[in-house]
């Protein structure tokens, strides 16, 4: 039987429809008449592999390039990205990735590329992969140099960031370190002709998107960069903060990047003089919407060169759109249906991206901007009938402080008369934000009746810097306020039950959602996944990446150590009065399991109903479908259970 519900069913949606199917598509890339795309596969375990088409041949099965076992991930700063680097020369194609089974760099040469149209014959292998490193170092976020035959990348070791080049030639080398920078680094651009190296060094104890240098350098005989020059953004010893994101060299020589100077991620271009103020740089497209993303992970891309134009994927209000950037300083639309977007990448007259929207799931968007055809092949088959879709909609209400506040309200489907139960999202980071793509995991809970309000809560990317600094030595107070405000809000419009409000969050989210449970009174059960529950052993045991975080979010530590205990949900234990369910990875380098356990020992003493769920292959993140169906099951009949709703099985 069909698992799609037929226009007159209101069936619920199975968990293993929503969560246990859908592979994760990341990092689209171009090459000649071919997409080439990496694709997480839950139901292998989260294994991520490689996979190639021709260009809009979406009837194409697509070729898969690295088969089991390989496992195309990085491990730098523990949330890894740019795990892969490929270069089109010909026919040919090189592909170099990290391998998550020993951490080390590999390559493979292919041909075929000249072919062209959907009868492609497939690519053949030149050669079996080969090791290019051995064990023990942690790589990611790399580039192919074909001026020089190497890799070229980011290296974390001793408690810092270096970067690297790694040989084509040689197997089982040691990386060689090309510059050292002053504490994080990546993002990594090589000029077109092989002489000029920009990249990004950020210092603790800020975060990149808080204040983060543009740095660039002459590249010499042996390709070491000479007199590294910060040419852009700010460093942690300057007074105003600047952030950038995503340098890129335009074919004139001159580079390219978002920065937040104005108040926004906007681009800048540089003047021909690379050592210019950046005063002098021309910002040719200012706009009160973002074209740049927090920058959790590597490989992330919202601006590309087409040919004739910059390509950027713009966010206003919360949605993305693709827009055109000409030279003269016009911005034009790119006309398509979906505003969702990430990972865009353009060449010669063509897109792709990463593309959704409140009724399509995640998909590749290939587009032809000269026509203007596009195509969209969704990652999995539809899982419900068009209107057995909840849309969302806008929230605007007054949050922390009488601030104008935003979230995504869906309402629950079906013919549902009344207040209906209401699950507060609280999205992790807690600088991210919540996304208009269709999500199975919403929707698995308003095809049960329920009202989701997924809240971009003050510190949430999308609304610009103003917006995003509102957590600046808030957190545990802002995002409370403005989640507990949306569900207030619903409450007072009629559409939420007073007695049937739940909360669940991942990571910061998780802590979100404690919070709201000891200091508000609005919520009746609570859903945390490797959640934050103490503050100051995030501040003394987390990984490198975010061991000064909390110096932003909640305030210098350890001089402001009373504040950490006054903020963590542990510490309050007590105040706690309804049910929650925890999930914990047992693997978690980031919230350790002894935090998730200490936090349930802490409100069974107080005799309030817990449960916890572990999962001993799991860490920070859960990437096994199974893993995440039996969350999403045992969630719904905890708060089921707890909150006196139907419990009739779906």
């Amino acid at each position: 039987m069909s698992d799609i519900p037929t226009s007159d069913q209101v069936n619920p949606l199975a968990a293993r429809v929503a969560l246990g199917r859908s592979p994760v598509l990341r990092d689209p890339q171009i090459v000649g008449n071919w997409v080439l795309w990496l694709e997480q596969r839950p139901q292998e375990r989260g294994r991520t592999t490689a996979l190639i088409r021709p260009w809009q041949a979406t009837d194409t099965t697509p070729q898969e390039l690295t088969p089991t076992p390989c496992n195309l991930r990085s491990r730098v700063h523990d949330y890894g990205g740019g795990a892969l680097a490929c270069h089109a020369d010909g026919d040919q194609l090189l592909l170099v990735w990290v391998d998550d089974r020993d951490g080390c760099l590999w390559s493979q040469h292919w041909q075929g590329l000249n072919n062209t149209g959907p009868a492609a014959s497939p690519l053949k292998a030149v050669s079996p992969p080969r090791r290019l490193t051995q064990p023990g170092f942690v790589l990611a976020d790399g580039l192919i140099d074909p001026h020089r035959q190497r890799w070229l990348g980011v290296m974390e070791a001793e408690e810092r960031d270096w970067l690297v080049s790694v040989d084509l030639q040689l197997e089982d080398q040691k990386p060689v370190v090309i510059h050292t920078p002053r504490d994080f680094a990546g993002y990594v651009a090589l000029s077109a002709n092989g002489e000029q190296l920009a990249w990004v060094e950020w210092q603790q104890p800020w975060m990149p998107w808080d204040a983060s240098s543009l740095w660039m350098a002459t590249l010499d005989a042996e390709g070491k960069p000479q007199d590294p020059t910060q040419v852009a953004g700010s460093d942690a010893s300057q007074r105003d903060h600047v952030s950038v994101f995503q340098p890129q060299w335009l074919p004139d020589g001159r580079l390219m990047v978002a920065e937040d100077s104005n108040g926004w991620w906007n681009l800048m271009v540089s003047p021909a003089d690379h050592n210019a103020h950046p005063t002098a740089w021309e910002r040719p497209w200012p706009m009160q919407a973002e074209t740049a993303m927090p920058q959790w992970i590597y490989g992330m891309s919202t601006t590309s060169w087409d040919g004739e134009h910059v390509l950027a994927a713009v966010c206003d209000q919360g949605r993305w759109q693709l827009k055109r950037l000409a030279h003269d300083g016009a911005v034009q639309a790119i006309d398509q249906p979906f505003d969702d977007l990430a990972g865009l990448r353009a060449s010669q007259g063509r897109a792709v991206a990463i593309a959704s929207n409140g009724s399509t799931g995640m998909g590749l968007l290939e587009i032809d901007l000269a026509s203007g055809a596009w195509t969209h092949c969704s990652a999995s088959a539809a899982a419900l009938a068009p209107n057995q879709i909840s849309k969302a909609e806008a929230l605007w209400f007054e949050g922390s402080g009488g601030q104008r506040t935003h979230a995504w309200y869906y309402p629950p489907t079906g013919h549902h008369n009344g207040p209906a139960p209401l699950l507060v999202k609280g999205h992790s980071g807690p600088t991210a934000m919540a996304r208009t793509g269709l999500n199975l995991g919403i929707q698995f809970w308003t095809s049960r009746g329920w009202g989701v309000v997924d809240v971009n809560y003050g510190g949430s990317t999308g609304f610009g810097r103003a917006y995003r600094d509102r957590l600046q030595k808030g957190w545990g107070v802002v995002d409370v306020e403005d989640c507990a405000a949306a569900a207030r809000t619903l409450i007072a419009s009629g559409r939420a039950h007073p007695h049937q409000i739940a909360m669940e969050g991942g990571s910061a989210g998780g802590f979100s959602t404690l919070a709201c449970l000891c200091f508000t009174d609005v919520f009746r059960a609570g859903a945390c996944r490797y959640a934050v529950s103490d503050l100051t052993a995030m501040a003394t045991e987390t990984h490198r990446f975010e061991a000064r975080y909390l110096d932003g979010l909640v305030g210098d530590w350890p001089a402001q150590r009373p504040l950490y205990e006054q903020r963590s949900p542990l510490h309050h234990a007590d105040q706690i009065e309804c049910p929650v369910i925890f999930f914990q990875g047992l693997k978690d380098q980031v919230v350790p399991p002894e935090q998730t356990e200490t936090m349930a020992a802490a409100l069974r003493a107080n005799g309030i109903p817990v449960e916890v769920m572990t999962f001993e292959e799991e860490g920070h993140g859960f990437r096994d479908s199974a893993v995440q169906v039996a969350v999403l099951e045992a969630t719904e009949a905890f708060f089921r259970h707890h909150l006196g709703l139907d419990r009739s099985e779906a």
